[in-house]
């Protein structure tokens, strides 16, 4: 498989995870027409992998967190910000990314990409806007590289991504975002 295509596939492996947990709970009404489903009730007790289970706009995040075997590491204890995209930001990856990257042969190259959208602490969208200020600031991800935060017009982005909602969980913050955040290449 290409670079193109394995960047294309770990980012929608990622991208997956992170709508896993962005589904369920509360959303701002900023929210409303985005194709982001919301639920009414308060599911900050729960972690961030059954919220995004109970996601239908997460279904392709959960489908890769599992081929990636990552379930029992987002309902550990966390505290993890996950930056979950939704299934309409794994349809913008080329077509046969997401299907390539499921497969078994693909999982270390999911696994990556998935621990790219996910952040070791409980990182709000206000203590991202104060604490990501200039235009070159990093932060670290969970697998061990960094992605650029910016904030552009009051909207916080991870790499190009917009953060759209954000829903608290027992165990860390969900933040879905617009697009699948991809590692850089391999050297």
């Amino acid at each position: 498989m290409n670079k193109k295509i394995f960047q294309f596939t770990m980012i929608t492996i990622v991208t997956c995870l992170s709508l896993v947990g962005a589904t369920c709970g509360k959303s701002d009404s900023s929210d409303a027409g985005k194709g982001i489903s919301a639920v009414a009730d308060d599911k900050s007790q729960q972690d961030v992998l059954k919220i995004a289970v109970g996601s239908k706009d997460h279904t392709t995040l959960v489908a890769a967190v599992q081929a990636a075997g990552l379930v029992d590491s987002l309902a550990n204890q966390g505290p993890f910000t996950v930056f979950a995209p939704t299934n309409d930001a794994f349809a913008k990856l080329p077509a046969g990314t997401v299907d390539d990257l499921l497969k078994p042969s693909q999982k270390d190259a999911l696994k990556n990409i998935l621990e790219y959208h996910v952040v070791v602490g409980n990182l709000t969208e206000s203590i991202l806007k104060s604490e990501f200020t200039g235009k070159d600031d990093e932060l670290g991800m969970a697998n061990g590289g960094h992605t650029k935060v910016s904030v552009k017009n009051g909207k916080v982005m991870i790499n190009g991504a917009t953060i759209v909602a954000s829903i608290p969980a027992a165990n860390g913050i969900i933040h879905v975002v617009d697009s699948v955040i991809l590692p850089p290449a391999k050297k």
